[in-house]
C-alpha cells in the first residue's frame, strides 16, 4: 500500500480484521458447516454468525464498505478495498461484518436514491444487520448482459405501476431476512434506449410475488440463494420509484461501480487463500519419494501466482485510487478491466490449487470447490467477460477515429503517477 496514500485509520482497521480473521472468523468456519449440516436446510442461519455479527460490531468492524461517516465508515473506495480483499478470504466474514453483496449495492442506492420513508423502513435495518434485501434485474427470457432487454413490465395505473414479468438469479432472496427486494423494469417502451427503465422498491412479501425457486450453481445451493421470482399483477405506488421514471440505468452504474471493485478485491482474497493452501499442501506431500513442493512444475504455478495476485491487485488499486480522484465515468475501462482479469487470475489460481490437493481439492474439506464455483460465476456476474472486453475495446478504437492523433502523446496512454 506503500504506492497509495490511506489514512492512519484505514490502516489500523486492516490490522484490526486481519486479527479478527484470525482470532474468530477462521475457527468459525467448521462451527458453521456444522450448523448448516446439522439442520437440513440450505438457507438456514447458523448461530455462530450471528454471533461473529456481533463481535464485528463489538470491534468497530462494522459496515466498512458504506462511505457516509456516521451510517458506515466513511472510507473512500482505495480505503476499503483491501479490508474487501480480506474479507475475500472467507465466505462468512462479508456478511459478519455487513459487508456482503448485494446488500452493500441496494444499501448504497437507497442511501443516494431512496425517499426518507425508504431509509427508515429499509436503509436502518439493513445497516443495522437485522434485514437483507436482495437485487432483481436479470430474467431468464432474454439476453441480460445487454440490459436494455430487460422486459418486466412496469405499467402506470393511477398512483400506482402494475409489475408484471419474470426474473432470476436474484441473490439473497432466499435469505431468512430478506424484506425487501429492488427490481429493475421497463417503464416506457418509446422512450429512448436507456431511458426506458426503472427501478423500484418492492416488498418481498408484496401480492403477487412469488419466489418459484433457488437456483443452484455448480451445484452448491448458496444459503442466501439466488432466486427465480414471478411478479403477477404486483401493484407498487409511484412513491417506490427510486429518482424517478427512466432512471434505471443512471442507478446501476451508481450501483455496479463500487460492487465491481469489491468483488474484485474479494476475488484477490480468495486467490491468496488459495496460494496459502496450495504452498502448504505441496510442503506437507511427498510423491515419488520428494515433496511436492519440489517439483518444478509446483514451483512455477506458485511463482506465476504471486506474480498475478501483485498485478491484479495494483490494477484494482488504481481503479479505486481513480473512483475516487476523476470519478466511476473516467475510471470506466480500469473498472471493466479489473472485473475480468480479477476473476479469470484467480480463477486460475484456485483450480492449480485444487490439482495440488488432489481428490481432496474437489470435496468440502477445504474451501477451494466452493471458491472455485463462485469465481466462476463471477465471471457472468456484474456484467459478462464479453461485455467488459467490448467496452475496453471500443474505448480504446475511439482515440483512433480520428486520424490525425496527438503528435504529444503518439496515440500512447500516460501512465497515472
Amino acid at each position: 500500500m506503500s504506492l497509495f496514500d490511506i489514512s492512519d485509520r484505514a490502516q489500523q482497521l486492516q490490522i484490526d480484521l486481519l486479527e479478527f480473521m484470525d482470532s474468530h472468523v477462521y475457527p468459525a468456519e467448521a462451527v458453521y458447516e456444522e450448523q448448516m449440516r446439522e439442520s437440513g436446510d440450505p438457507h438456514f442461519q447458523p448461530p455462530v454468525l450471528e454471533e461473529l455479527k456481533v463481535e464485528a460490531r463489538r470491534r468497530g468492524l462494522w459496515n466498512l464498505f458504506h462511505p457516509h461517516p456516521g451510517t458506515g465508515a466513511g472510507l473512500t473506495n482505495l480505503e476499503y478495498a483491501p479490508l474487501a480483499e480480506i474479507m475475500g478470504r472467507s465466505h462468512i466474514a462479508s456478511e459478519a461484518c455487513n459487508c456482503n453483496a448485494p446488500d452493500t449495492g441496494n444499501m448504497e442506492v437507497l442511501e443516494l436514491f431512496g425517499t426518507a420513508e425508504h431509509k427508515e423502513k429499509y436503509l436502518m435495518p439493513l445497516l443495522e444487520g437485522t434485514m437483507a434485501s436482495a437485487f432483481a434485474m436479470t430474467e431468464p427470457a432474454v439476453a441480460s448482459s445487454d440490459a436494455t432487454n430487460v422486459e418486466l413490465s412496469m405499467v402506470r395505473d393511477g398512483d400506482e405501476y402494475v409489475l408484471n414479468g419474470r426474473k432470476w438469479f436474484a441473490s439473497n432472496a432466499l435469505h431468512r431476512n430478506c424484506r425487501v427486494l429492488i427490481v429493475m423494469g421497463k417503464t416506457d417502451p418509446s422512450a429512448a434506449p436507456h431511458r426506458q427503465q426503472s427501478m423500484m422498491v418492492v416488498p418481498i412479501d408484496a401480492p403477487g410475488v412469488t419466489v418459484m425457486r433457488g437456483l443452484p450453481v455448480f451445484g452448491y445451493q448458496d444459503r442466501e440463494g439466488h432466486a427465480e421470482i414471478d411478479f403477477a399483477d404486483v401493484r407498487v405506488p409511484v412513491k417506490d420509484v427510486l429518482k424517478g421514471e427512466g432512471e434505471g440505468f443512471a442507478i446501476s452504474q451508481a450501483r455496479l461501480g463500487p460492487g465491481r471493485i469489491h468483488h474484485c478485491m474479494r476475488a484477490i482474497g480468495m486467490a491468496e487463500r488459495a496460494l496459502e493452501l496450495m504452498c502448504r499442501r505441496a510442503s506437507s506431500r511427498v510423491t515419488f519419494g520428494k515433496p511436492v513442493s519440489e517439483n518444478a512444475n509446483i514451483q512455477d504455478w506458485i511463482a506465476e501466482a504471486r506474480i498475478e495476485i501483485e498485478m491484479i491487485r495494483l490494477l484494482t488499486l488504481k481503479a479505486a485510487y481513480l473512483m475516487d480522484t476523476v470519478g466511476n465515468k473516467e475510471a470506466r475501462t480500469e473498472i471493466a478491466a479489473i472485473k475480468v482479469a480479477a476473476p479469470n487470475i484467480a480463477l486460475k489460481i484456485v483450480d492449480r490449487a485444487i490439482q495440488v490437493h488432489g481428490g481432496a481439492g474437489v470435496t468440502d474439506d477445504f474451501p477451494l470447490a466452493m471458491a472455485w464455483a463462485h469465481l466462476r460465476t463471477l465471471r457472468l456476474a456484474d456484467g459478462p467477460d464479453e461485455v467488459h472486453k467490448r467496452a475496453i475495446a471500443r474505448q480504446e478504437l475511439r482515440q483512433y477515429r480520428d486520424t490525425a492523433v496527438s503528435a504529444s502523446t503518439n496515440g500512447h496512454k500516460v501512465a497515472v503517477s
